[in-house]
Order: structure tokens, then sequence, then C-alpha cells
């Protein structure tokens, strides 16, 4: 009875419920305002913008080794989606490609390693795990989202100064990362339950893309719009903010409802009807 009323008591846990009984118009009003909020205090806390992107990176590595682990500890990859895997290592692996050709640095190395990681869980998921993937769950049509990916890509593409193939493959990873994580919401979406480590996993991504969708605001702020005169002319500039906006936004209501179930000590993740 104690620890009931310490629960109710708890601050964290009385916001979650506040937020928890909002109409849906509030929920977004109040991300908004969190996310801006958050903007603003990576701003004067990280120095260097860049080393949010770096932060992404490192981030969604360690996405891919909770998988690793629930892998190896577990046996089975139930809850898990193939095809977000898959479109996870197309996307790495346009973005290597370009990297190496265009931009050789530290990105190039953490990518590279995340890519590595990747295909070693399409691997165990494919072949030697195979029977505890559910086909039925993870039913997304990836081909809804690669072509026209592909088709975005080749009309709004940077206009630098590098091979016309390199400009698309670019645009191509940018727009493929940003909805390279629906199959796993589908997934998510039938069973309505989530298990820990790929709840986790998921998280990790949320966050991931956030560093990334700061880095690339705060990027712009900086250089007082410079940036997106650097990255070319046309669309392509607006549309690289809102792919990092979007790819943010498609997170943020499991994140919420993750750190809810966090802060209520529930170690499997039960989604309400309409998330994600």
């Amino acid at each position: 009875m104690a620890t009931m009323r310490k629960s109710r008591r708890n601050p964290v846990h009385v916001v979650s419920s506040w937020v928890a009984r909002q109409p849906p118009k509030v929920k977004a009003f109040l991300a908004v305002v969190t996310g801006i909020t958050a903007l603003v205090i990576l701003k004067f806390v990280v120095n260097n913008h860049d080393n949010l992107f770096v932060a992404a990176e490192a981030t969604h590595a360690v996405g891919i080794c909770v998988l690793i682990y629930k892998l190896f500890k577990e046996r089975n990859c139930a809850g898990l989606s193939l095809k977000s895997q898959e479109l996870t290592a197309i996307f790495l692996a346009a973005r290597v490609y370009c990297s190496f050709v265009m931009e050789y640095d530290i990105h190039t190395v953490l990518d590279s390693a995340t890519l590595v990681t990747t295909l070693w869980v399409i691997y165990m998921i494919r072949f030697k795990l195979k029977a505890s993937h559910d086909e039925d769950m993870d039913n997304f049509p990836i081909y809804y989202v690669v072509i026209p990916c592909a088709v975005l890509a080749l009309f709004i593409h940077p206009t630098t100064s590098h091979n016309i193939v390199n400009r698309i493959l670019w645009a191509f990873c940018v727009y493929l990362e940003a909805v390279a994580v629906l199959p796993q919401l589908r997934v998510m979406q039938n069973t309505k339950i989530v298990e820990p480590f790929t709840a986790h996993y998921v998280f990790a991504l949320g966050i991931a893309r956030f560093f990334s969708c700061a880095h690339w605001v705060l990027q712009v702020l900086d250089s007082r719009g410079y940036l997106l005169i650097a990255l070319g002319r046309g669309l392509w500039p607006s549309m690289v903010l809102l792919s990092e906006i979007v790819q943010t936004f498609i997170l943020a209501d499991f994140c919420y409802y993750y750190v809810q179930s966090v802060v209520g000590g529930q170690l499997v993740l039960r989604l309400p009807s309409g998330v994600v």
C-alpha cells in the first residue's frame, strides 16, 4: 500500500498519467514544445553540433547491439521485423558507398560497423532463427517505400558537383532512412505487445533519429541558413530537413509509451489501439 501511495505521488508518474489523458491535438502540441525545449538545451550544452550526428549513429549501433544480445540470449526473433532490417541495410549500404566516394570520415566507419551488424541480424532472422519469425505479422510491403523513395530521389537530389549517380543514391538513402522503421512499427501494431529487447531497440532508434534531426536543425541555425545553400539549390535542402523531422515524429508516439512503461515499472510494453 505504501508503495502504491509513493507511486501515485511520483511527479514523473503524475505527469505521464496527465499526458495520457489528453486529446491527440494536445499531445501533439506537447510533443512539439518538448522537442523545441530539447533543441534549445542541446544548442547550449553541446559545443560542437557535429557530435550530435556521431551520437545518432552511435545510438543506432547500441540499438543493433541490443538486438544481437536478444538473438543470442533468447535464440528467437519474435517481434522483430526482417523487412525493417533489410531496409536499414539498403540505406546504410547506399550511405556507406556515398560516404566513401564523397566525404570519407568518422561517419563512414560508424555506418560501416552498423551495416555489418545489421547484415548479421538479417542472416540470423532469415536462416538461423527463421522458425521464430512470424511472416504473417511482418506483412508490410517494402516496395511501398522503396519505389517512392527511388522515384523521389530521381527528381529531388543534391545539386552539388558530385557524379549524378552518387547524388541520386545520397538522396535515396536519406529518404529511405526516414521510413525504414515502418515495417517494425507494423509488426508492433499487429501484436500490440512489445517484449523488452525489441522495445529498447526501437526506443534507441527514436533517440538516434532525434539526435540526427537536432544536428541538422542546429547546423542550419548556426550557419544562419548557409548550410541549406551549401546543400544545393531547389527542393533538396528542404527535403533533407523534412526527412529528418518525419522520421523523428514517426517514432515519437512509441517513445512516449516506452518512457511511460519504464516509469511504471512494466517490463513488457503494451500499446493502446491506434499507436504506431
